[in-house]
Formats: structure tokens, C-alpha cells, sequence
């Protein structure tokens, strides 16, 4: 069946038509979706959402504005992005197993000596005082940046902003 014979039917709301639909499209369109997404298993839950659409907003599509490829290709692009986007999304790729840390939960004693021994600390020892202090606490210590603007009683964005010019200028000292 050809695309000028399937959308009378698509517009009929026939099931055959849905099912031709997808096996004409379903691959293009995961295409397009896994170069955005990078993982299967969403690439494959968004195609799903995007045949969803695609079905539910046929009405909303317009011969006269375009080609029904480039359509659905845009229903597919737009699903895809609202996914990336989305915070759920984020929050999955961020939260990693615990499993891949487990050597890093040693006792504090360990982690400052191999603190030492890679000489991270005499090179913050080199930078200016308010650096040394916002180091420690961030780094060193654990805090976050909201914990060590209470703990300096400093504003939350003057935290961000000396953090980043520290870290350039322990850059700089290191050469990196």
C-alpha cells in the first residue's frame, strides 16, 4: 500500500492502517530517535509514544503544508527531545549503582591520605584563603553548594562563582 492510499485510512482510524503505518515508518523513525536518546529501551518507549501521537493528532495534519514523512519525523524529533528534557529522564541517567562506588566508601582517614598522595592538597594550599575554604568544603568535605553557602554565610550564587574561579585557578596552577 502506498503512503497517497494509507492516510484515507489512517484518517478512518482503521486498525490495518496503523499497523501498516508502523511497519512503513517504525524504523526511520527509531532512527532518528536512537541518535537523539542513545538508549535503547527509551528510543524504543518513545517510538511507542510517537505511533501514539502520530494516531491521536492525525487530524491535525495538513498535505498542503508539507509531506506526512516530514510530519511524523517532527512528531518523532519533538518526542524525543521532550524525553531528554524531561526530568525523569535526567534524574536515570545521573543516578548511577551504588555497586560502582563502593571502593570510594572507605573510612575518611583512607581518602585523605590518597588525597595526600596525589598532592591535591599542597596545591590548594597554594591558592587564596576564601578558595582553600570553599575547596575543602566542597570537595574535601562533602558539602554541597547550598550546605556551604549556610556554612559560610554567603549567598548560594557567590558560592557558584567562586567555586568556578578557584577550580580555574587550581587549573592554572596545575597546568591543565
Amino acid at each position: 500500500m502506498t503512503q497517497e492510499e494509507l492516510l484515507p485510512q489512517i484518517y478512518k482510524k482503521d486498525d490495518k492502517a496503523f499497523t501498516l503505518l508502523y511497519e512503513m515508518y517504525a524504523k526511520s523513525l527509531y532512527g532518528i530517535i536512537y541518535n537523539l536518546i542513545k538508549d535503547r529501551e527509551e528510543a524504543e518507549d518513545v517510538l511507542q509514544e510517537t505511533f501514539v501521537k502520530i494516531w491521536k493528532n492525525m487530524d491535525s495534519y495538513n498535505e498542503s503544508k508539507g509531506r506526512f514523512f516530514t510530519w511524523i519525523l517532527n512528531i518523532a524529533r519533538n518526542t524525543a527531545i521532550d524525553k531528554l528534557r524531561s526530568k525523569n529522564f535526567n534524574n536515570n541517567q545521573k543516578n548511577l549503582s551504588s555497586d560502582n562506588f563502593v571502593h570510594i566508601l572507605d573510612d575518611s582517614s583512607k581518602t585523605n591520605n590518597k588525597i595526600d598522595t596525589i598532592g591535591i592538597q599542597e596545591f590548594v594550599k597554594k591558592l587564596k584563603p576564601k578558595c582553600i575554604q570553599l575547596i575543602d568544603l566542597l570537595f574535601f568535605k562533602g558539602y554541597t553548594q547550598q550546605e556551604a553557602s549556610e556554612e559560610l554565610e554567603i549567598p548560594l550564587g557567590t558560592v557558584k562563582t567562586q567555586n568556578r574561579n578557584c577550580i580555574n585557578e587550581l587549573r592554572n596552577l596545575l597546568g591543565v
